[in-house]
């Protein structure tokens, strides 16, 4: 059996590998994308990668999550210091969550230092770059009981 988790990346994160490389590294959210799904067959998990930059998407996504996945892995960008919306979403959401962000939000400017999402996730994963969200899967599958 297969478990469906959800990658939602929420705004600017369509720019990975363009914008700003020396915080956020050299690869595109394709790659990402590409990555997590090899490794979900692996881990015998089904992935649906998704991003937006606009935050009642990601907040619909969510809702689309209660019927269809055992599990979300967000990375909900700037967002996730601003968006009550998003975390009230995630708490009408059963499942494991765990939140990734790409630098180390504890070391940038004071504003980042706290997130919203933070208080529902299982798991934060920050400053591992890219390789943050096949952290994160890995703990899913062991969140998700595969």
């Amino acid at each position: 059996m297969t478990h469906a988790i959800h990658i939602l990346n929420g705004p600017n994160l369509n720019l990975l590998g363009k914008r700003q490389p020396e915080i956020y590294g050299p690869l595109t959210l394709a790659d990402v994308e590409a990555r997590c799904a090899a490794l979900a067959g692996e881990l015998r998990l089904r992935t649906k990668f998704l991003q937006s930059n606009w935050e009642g998407q990601l907040v619909d996504w969510i809702h689309e999550a209660r019927d269809a996945a055992a599990g979300i892995v967000i990375n909900p960008g700037a967002l996730s210091h601003t968006s009550v919306a998003i975390l009230d979403a995630l708490n009408a959401f059963d499942g494991p969550v765990i939140e990734v962000h790409i630098s180390n939000i504890h070391k940038r400017e004071a504003f980042r230092h706290h997130s919203f999402v933070s208080q529902r996730a299982q798991a934060v994963i920050a400053g591992c770059g890219t390789d943050g969200y096949p952290i994160a899967l890995r703990h899913m599958a062991t969140l998700v009981g595969q």
